[in-house]
């Protein structure tokens, strides 16, 4: 079997919208998604599927350029169940771009998946678990906004409630108190401060203040390089630390490790480059005895099967995940709908992804809404 042509599809999908506004976090303002699909079509009619998505610059327009002027050259010829070969030569063609890279590594292994007639779990080593239990993210707003939302979402299922935090210390203190008090003790609250406390001094009196209301973890508290900040932070509090934002492949990780600088780490398959390196950070976490959870850009519906997929296969996937991005937007490009059940993600069926994309809705999504 031999890759035939790579192509990208850019869309802009609409995110839902959280008390009537533009949902807002530390990152900045998210009212739209601009991510690109991949497709990599080969000789013997199999095409696979696979999703560039991040927040983070460079957004999806220049990252799809750079597969179908630079990346996509690369492969094109080859055969696509050489997934560690291929990847390795668009590592030395370019440094970063990692969601761009992901984005190819995951439509192969759909390729492969889909011409053994196998699910792309059954690759990463076959089931572990038949699902993968979630989190939800609350973003910014008023306090009581914040814990009405975090009600809401408990009463769907949601057993993790992770609030978004960086609006100033009695804000986030607050939101933090009310919605322990809003979800009750029977459910997780984590908190996820985006890289948004500048030292950590500030971050370790913020999350002192906050230790009554129990929260599970805290989430990337200082900017991605400060590690050794970080190692400060987790030896003074009690909560445990996970690095997010400081991990963007496996060499982030080994030096999170190296430096003790959190208790958990959030992997993600577009921050990790792909499925593959992300199953590499796993392996290196069960080794290092730090715990794991999945991370969310948010994706979309192939992106978000794909983390599903590798979460069903990883022994030590520990905490309750955030593979549901499908569920921050307003609509979604499959054709048919990803499964979510009371608070659980599930794996689709059939071969490779299990995921076919509705033309029609990507159709819709090809240019960004007009706002009048």
């Amino acid at each position: 079997m031999k890759i035939c042509s790579v192509r990208t599809e850019l869309v802009y999908v609409p995110r839902l919208r959280a008390y009537d506004k533009v949902t807002l976090t530390a990152l900045g303002p998210a009212d739209l998604s601009e991510y690109g699909l991949v497709f990599i079509d080969t000789d013997e009619g199999i095409t696979g599927i696979g999703e560039i998505s991040t927040v983070f610059f460079p957004h999806g327009r220049l990252l799809c350029e750079l597969v179908d002027e630079t990346l996509s050259s690369i492969i094109v010829g080859e055969d696509p169940f050489r997934i560690s070969y291929l990847m390795g030569k668009l590592d030395e063609a370019i440094t970063g771009a990692e969601p761009a890279k992901a984005g190819i590594d995951i439509a192969l292994w759909d390729i492969v998946g889909k011409a053994l007639n196998v699910p792309v779990y059954q690759l990463f080593g076959g089931m572990v678990r038949d699902r993968i239990p979630l989190s939800y993210s609350v973003p910014f707003g008023e306090p009581e906004e914040m814990a009405e939302f975090a009600r809401e979402k408990s009463a769907q299922g949601f057993r993790t409630i992770k609030v978004k935090v960086g609006q100033g210390a009695e804000q986030d203190i607050a939101a933090v108190r009310l919605v322990r008090e809003a979800v009750g003790d029977e459910r997780r609250v984590r908190v996820d401060a985006n890289m948004a406390w500048h030292s950590p001094k500030e971050a370790i009196s913020i999350i002192r203040a906050m230790e009554p209301y129990h929260p599970e973890l805290v989430e990337q508290p200082l900017p991605r390089r400060e590690l050794d900040g970080l190692a400060e932070i987790r030896r003074q509090v009690s909560v445990p630390i996970m690095a997010d934002e400081s991990v963007w492949n496996p060499q982030d990780a080994m030096e999170v490790i190296r430096h003790g600088a959190a208790d958990v780490i959030n992997v993600y398959v577009a921050e990790s480059g792909g499925m593959q390196n992300a199953g590499k950070i796993f392996a290196m976490c069960d080794h290092a005895n730090v715990q794991t959870m999945i991370g969310s850009m948010p994706e979309l519906g192939v992106g978000t099967a794909a983390q599903i997929h590798l979460g069903i296969a990883m022994n030590n996937l520990c905490l309750d995940s955030d593979t549901c991005g499908v569920l921050y937007h307003a609509e979604d490009v499959l054709l048919t709908p990803l499964r979510f059940e009371d608070g659980y993600a599930f794996p689709p069926d059939g071969p490779g992804l299990g995921v076919d994309i509705d033309e029609a809705v990507v159709e819709r999504f090809r240019q960004p809404p007009s706002h009048n």
